[in-house]
């Protein structure tokens, strides 16, 4: 009798960890947002710079930055991740473009969220993506590389003592959206005759 209740009692912890697990997960992309906006002053922008903001940027000629560009990957992602070219030189007002590659290294279709911040946190309010893969769920098949492109502009009113901005990326596990695939993968495999 004691060892069903010793068995139930481990199936429930077993439950327990399991769905204290999911709800950690699920709540890692929020707490990385919150510990990067509240706690380290980093903002995260979450769309495209409007054309209004960007359209009457002058160029900066006498002026270069240089642009650093970081690649990473949350543990339960099994992704990789990497910038195409580690820096960029550019100047203030105009507007560039660089890339990242991603990969599926699992057997498995799953969906990416990229989460962008740019330091130092003085620098990001001057820093604007025009066009990010950022900006949607990334979803790769099993195998599958991908080109991402991010078109960026540096404002030219970036304050005079900063003179290296890093952009860093860092990639989620979409659980929700990813679950989602392998539902419908599942519906469209019972459907075929």
């Amino acid at each position: 009798m004691s060892g069903h209740a010793d068995n139930r009692r481990v199936l429930r912890n077993i439950a327990l960890v399991a769905v204290g697990s999911f709800v950690f997960a699920f709540s890692l992309v929020p707490l990385y947002r919150i510990a990067c906006e509240k706690v380290f002053g980093i903002t995260l922008e979450q769309g495209p710079a409007g054309a209004q903001r960007v359209a009457g940027m002058q160029v900066d000629e006498s002026r270069e930055i240089t642009v650093q560009f970081d690649a990473t990957v949350n543990s339960r992602l099994p992704w990789s991740f990497r910038a195409a070219q580690l820096t960029m030189r550019v100047r203030p007002g105009e507007l560039y473009e660089a890339t990242y590659f991603a990969r599926n290294e699992s057997d498995r279709p799953i969906v990416g969220n990229a989460v962008p911040s740019v330091a130092p946190s003085s620098a990001s309010a001057f820093f604007s993506k025009t066009e990010c893969f950022c900006f949607t769920e990334q979803l790769l098949q099993p195998g599958e590389e991908r080109e991402m492109p991010v078109r960026f502009i540096v404002d030219p009113a970036l304050p005079a003592g900063v003179r290296t901005v890093t952009l860093s990326y860092t990639f989620f596990n979409n659980e929700q959206a990813t679950a989602r695939v392998a539902a419908q993968a599942q519906a469209g495999a019972r459907a075929a005759p």
